[in-house]
């Protein structure tokens, strides 16, 4: 039995077709049994070593999040670099244009080979980690970090969220982090909270329409022991559409 009263509706929708690089908004998003369709289908390596895209960890790869992605009906990656226009990717062309932005040979490249077009024969690349199936973050925990860092820009593009919930803030808190164990339905998606999601040196680094800020990630660990936003697992797929309320079951 579901709860009457809502505690927020889906704001933003987002997908990451490639891990690392700027991800895709949507107005509806379909999320099957493991995980939201076409998220983080590919990566970015170096060609020299196949190490992949780590923002978090090497300032050469921190442009990265400035490639933006999508999909196209055929669930073929495109990728665009800032006023450039998108390029079919995987590719020689969208190769070389990575590779003249970053400054050093890189490549994208699919984890798995049905994620690639059909006539895709070049080489593969691991996974950089296991990823989780949903990532929910809510607009009152966006406030108290705002509260607590008002020179900051706390922008969801930062934390790479999958759903983002507008709900009223909660003073002194960052709500969905206190919901671990919990059940959500949103519209007809039902997800169960499963841990809080631990943030790394990725949110520091500087994206379109705002720059580097250590402050965010201190902030968090200073406040809310590294987290921000949850990760959950999916008890019944469905299609979830921004303006779909978000209640507890």
């Amino acid at each position: 039995m579901q709860d009457k009263a809502a505690l927020g509706a889906v704001a933003q929708l987002w997908r990451y077709p490639a891990s690392s690089l700027a991800g895709e908004r949507l107005d509806a998003i379909p999320v099957g049994p493991e995980s939201i369709d076409g998220d983080r289908m590919f990566g970015l390596v170096d060609r020299s070593d196949n190490e992949i895209a780590r923002p978090d960890r090497d300032a050469k790869w921190h442009k990265v999040p400035l490639i933006r992605t999508r999909l196209t009906n055929n669930r073929e990656l495109e990728i665009a670099l800032p006023d450039g226009d998108w390029l079919a990717a995987p590719g020689a062309e969208s190769d070389r244009a990575i590779s003249a932005f970053l400054g050093f040979e890189a490549s994208i490249r699919p984890f798995r080979r049905e994620n690639a077009a059909p006539d895709y024969a070049g080489p593969l690349t691991a996974e950089r980690y296991v990823k989780n199936p949903i990532h929910l973050l809510t607009t009152a925990s966006l406030a108290r970090l705002k509260a607590l860092h008002p020179e900051g820009a706390a922008d969801p593009r930062r934390f790479r969220p999958n759903i983002v919930v507008d709900m009223e803030p909660v003073e002194g808190s960052f709500p969905e982090t206190e919901w671990i164990g919990r059940k959500l339905a949103i519209g007809d998606l039902l997800l169960t909270i499963s841990e809080p999601c631990r943030r790394c040196g990725f949110t520091i680094i500087a994206q379109d329409g705002f720059d580097n800020d250590p402050g965010i990630l201190r902030n968090l660990v200073r406040h809310n022991a590294h987290n921000l936003g949850v990760y959950c697992t999916v008890d019944r797929p469905g299609r979830v559409e921004v303006g779909a309320p978000m209640r507890f079951v």
